[in-house]
């Protein structure tokens, strides 16, 4: 019989013996156990207290005697039911935890076309009313032109209103494909650096526009301010 499933709920391998021993025997005493289940008389009498106490064997007392008996198996459901409770009982807590270990995290990074949307998909979570971006470049269409679309579609349905000072080079694809509820502002034709900014609410994202590109996502509040008084400067000038 495989007995792993009494293993992922719990039982030691000599509390798996010793009840299933005593199942085999019905009511015994202490030696015929240690006998078929081939364990030290010292770890079956501590593995019967604890089997005990599991509430999986029970026992009378015959004078000096102790006589045990395995519960019926069917009770092993209202053990496992409730390991459940005890559990559900502390899973807020776990969660709490989980949750506050996300927000100490300040930076993440995030590699290759797929890691990049991760990230920005990030950004269109971070809430706010804002979606301000500059230095996008031509580069950054490697995502896909109908997934951009697909983005800022979801962004505008957010309620969330759009600034973009794009790149000279995406001049031609915006005049062509514009987004919901954006403004556009574009770099004098020259030299056009590969990194674009995004900032929404108390994100940064800083996306390298490289044959394979890095993303960085900064969740801070402080610097995501400062970041936005940089880009209204921008807008403004």
């Amino acid at each position: 019989m495989d007995t792993t499933i009494l293993e992922d709920i719990g039982l030691t391998n000599a509390e798996i013996k010793v009840y299933l021993s005593l199942l085999e025997l019905g009511p015994s005493t202490a030696g015929p156990i240690i006998d078929r289940s081939k364990l030290q008389s010292s770890v079956v009498h501590m593995t019967l207290n604890k089997l005990t106490e599991r509430g999986l064997i029970s026992y009378s007392k015959e004078g000096q005697r102790r006589h045990y008996q395995a519960s019926d198996p069917k009770h092993i459901i209202e053990f496992i039911e409730d390991k459940k409770e005890r559990f559900e009982q502390i899973l807020p807590e776990l969660l709490l935890k989980q949750k506050l270990a996300k927000e100490k995290k300040e930076v993440t990074t995030y590699r290759n076309i797929k890691g990049i949307k991760e990230l920005l998909l990030e950004l269109l979570n971070a809430g706010g009313k804002e979606h301000n971006t500059f230095g996008s470049a031509v580069e950054s269409l490697m995502l896909g032109e109908v997934w951009w679309k697909s983005y800022h579609k979801k962004r505008a349905r957010k309620g969330i209103k759009a600034k973009l000072i794009f790149n000279k080079s995406l001049k031609k694809w915006t005049d062509v494909n514009k987004y919901p509820q954006a403004k556009y502002k574009f770099t004098n034709t020259g030299f056009e650096p590969l990194t674009e900014t995004i900032i929404r609410n108390d994100k940064i994202g800083v996306i390298i526009w490289t044959e394979k590109p890095i993303g960085i996502l900064i969740h801070n509040k402080i610097a995501a301010d400062s970041y936005q008084k940089f880009f209204e400067m921008l807008w403004k000038n």
